[in-house]
């Protein structure tokens, strides 16, 4: 089955530019267009899309809110958020709001279509400038330095290799485990930390100094 996306941006060339780029990828569909925040929250509710790409700045509702509504719905929608706005109150909101992704416009058509892929199966997804304002963020906040007691382990060396960036294969292989069994962990550690997915796995670990930037 294809991928469906639902599009939110104010201006029509640029919904016009994401569908073209969207629609040439097998797998992957565009099934509905919005030009506020408030009309996404709507076609959300009405289509159920796998993924909607969010745009910031918008009238009548902005992308912020409209993806606090959509999550809050519980539809299973994932949410990328799109700007050309380079700045952290976005960035911090928009994880705050519980969207997997955030990439700026600039990012190559590539990238685009990837964030789509990479969030529809469950994964987040930050562009790697948006993933250094993370560590820079959390890596001059106040440590708590204290490790979760809800985790065993072996799930707090998991998330140590998460917040590094790790993929489940890196970890399998510096753990010396399976990845069928690092993705159980992966799994277990985001639902005993209350955690949406891996971007609020690294969001977490940085907040607390369980790890640091090099470490």
């Amino acid at each position: 089955m294809s991928l469906r996306v639902v599009l939110a941006d104010d201006q029509d060339l640029v919904r016009a530019g994401f569908r073209v780029i969207l629609g040439t990828e097998p797998g992957i569909e565009v099934v509905g267009e919005a030009g506020d925040g408030a009309e996404a929250v709507e076609l959300v509710a009405e289509l159920r899309p796998d993924v909607v790409l969010m745009d910031v700045q918008m009238p009548r509702m902005d992308g912020l809110q409209a993806t606090r509504h959509i999550l809050s719905a519980g539809h299973g929608t994932r949410v990328v958020i799109l700007t050309t706005f380079d700045r952290e109150d976005y960035l911090f909101e928009a994880l705050q709001a519980g969207a997997s992704g955030f990439l700026l416009k600039n990012a190559s058509p590539e990238d685009l279509v990837e964030s789509v892929r990479v969030v529809a199966r469950g994964d987040a997804l930050l562009s790697p400038e948006v993933t250094r304002r993370v560590i820079a963020r959390f890596s001059t906040a106040p440590r708590e330095r204290t490790r979760p007691p809800e985790l065993t382990d072996r799930e707090f060396e998991v998330l140590v290799e998460l917040a590094k960036g790790a993929s489940n294969a890196e970890i399998a292989a510096t753990l010396f485990l399976g990845e069928t069994t690092v993705k159980t962990h992966v799994s277990r550690v985001l639902t005993k930390l209350g955690l949406r997915d891996r971007t609020h796995a690294v969001v977490f670990a940085y907040e607390r100094g369980i790890v640091t930037p090099g470490g």
